[in-house]
């Protein structure tokens, strides 16, 4: 299944598999994505692509620093002939939501993503309207320029599953991109709505020994205890570590969790929740550093199968 979304894709996009496989695994356990990187890289290319390759609905949002959460969520409109409000629905309903540059709106309105990204629902004047499923917010910024930029609170990446970037393409990928643009093929749905609803079902049937559950809160325990952090993983982190593991395991054709998974996705959905120390970084560490060392420190699980 993966192998044929990937397929598809390249139709669009060159390379990137690791970033599609992340996005993949972050639909399969209700995740959320935050995608750092340079202008011009494809994050919103991946965007599009990843939706109708899933057959999902998608809607992009230019967060500006004018954006109001209403122009967002939507708002209640007074009907004259009926004589009472009628809510007109926002860009968030959608299946795939893609928050383009989320750091350059204001504080205000990247609140008003929460509800919605913890509990696929909002709330206007009193009432909860839910969110159609899947729900994914693909949230992009860039790391260079900050002039006009909103950094996003703690409470809001504790929110994002994982934070990815795509990185430079190779020679040779970048004269694919080139041909790419010779012609103009269109993507095709590979996976329906239907076999999405059923694969959360088999995700949620995929087993976790509880060593490898004791790995997953040893490895958030230790971002805590470590002397150059200053704020650790939560434990939302953990949940997400277990989800995303047994994702990752079903996309892998495996009906149980091992070691190796909770290692290869750590670093993505950890790093953008530790903030370290200014002695720290004084000194010259990094997340990058802090993440390695952890993961040296704290044996991987070996399963008896």
């Amino acid at each position: 299944m993966l192998r044929a979304i990937k397929k598809e894709m390249r139709k669009t996009l060159v390379g990137k598999e690791s970033a599609i496989e992340n996005v993949m695994i972050a639909l399969l356990s209700g995740g959320h994505v935050l995608i750092e990187d340079l202008p011009g890289l494809g994050k919103t290319t991946l965007a599009k692509s990843f939706a109708k390759v899933n057959d999902c609905t998608f809607n992009r949002v230019q967060f500006t620093p004018d954006l109001m959460p209403s122009d967002l969520i939507g708002i209640s409109i007074l009907d004259k002939q009926l004589q009472k409000f009628e809510f007109q629905k926002g860009p968030i309903f959608t299946n795939i939501l893609l928050a383009d540059e989320i750091n350059r709106t204001s504080p205000k309105t990247q609140s008003s993503l929460l509800e919605a990204m913890e509990e696929s629902q909002v709330t206007i004047d009193g009432h909860t309207y839910h969110l159609e499923q899947p729900f994914m917010v693909i949230a992009t910024e860039n790391p260079i320029e900050q002039q006009g930029t909103f950094p996003l609170p703690e409470a809001q990446l504790d929110r994002f599953m994982m934070r990815i970037s795509l990185g430079y393409p190779s020679i040779d990928e970048e004269m694919d991109i080139l041909t790419l643009k010779q012609s103009s093929e269109v993507i095709h749905p590979i996976v329906s709505k239907q076999k999405i609803a059923e694969m959360f079902e088999a995700v949620e049937q995929v087993y976790v020994d509880p060593s490898v559950k004791a790995y997953i809160v040893k490895l958030c325990k230790a971002t805590r205890d470590n002397a150059s952090v200053r704020l650790g993983a939560s434990p939302r982190t953990s949940v997400h570590l277990f989800k995303a593991s047994r994702a990752k395991a079903y996309l892998e054709g495996r009906n149980f969790v091992m070691g190796r998974d909770v290692y290869d996705l750590f670093e993505s959905i950890v790093s953008h929740r530790i903030l370290l120390k200014g002695e720290a970084v004084y000194r010259g560490v990094n997340v990058k550093t802090v993440v390695e060392a952890i993961l040296k420190s704290v044996e991987i699980p070996r399963l008896d199968q």
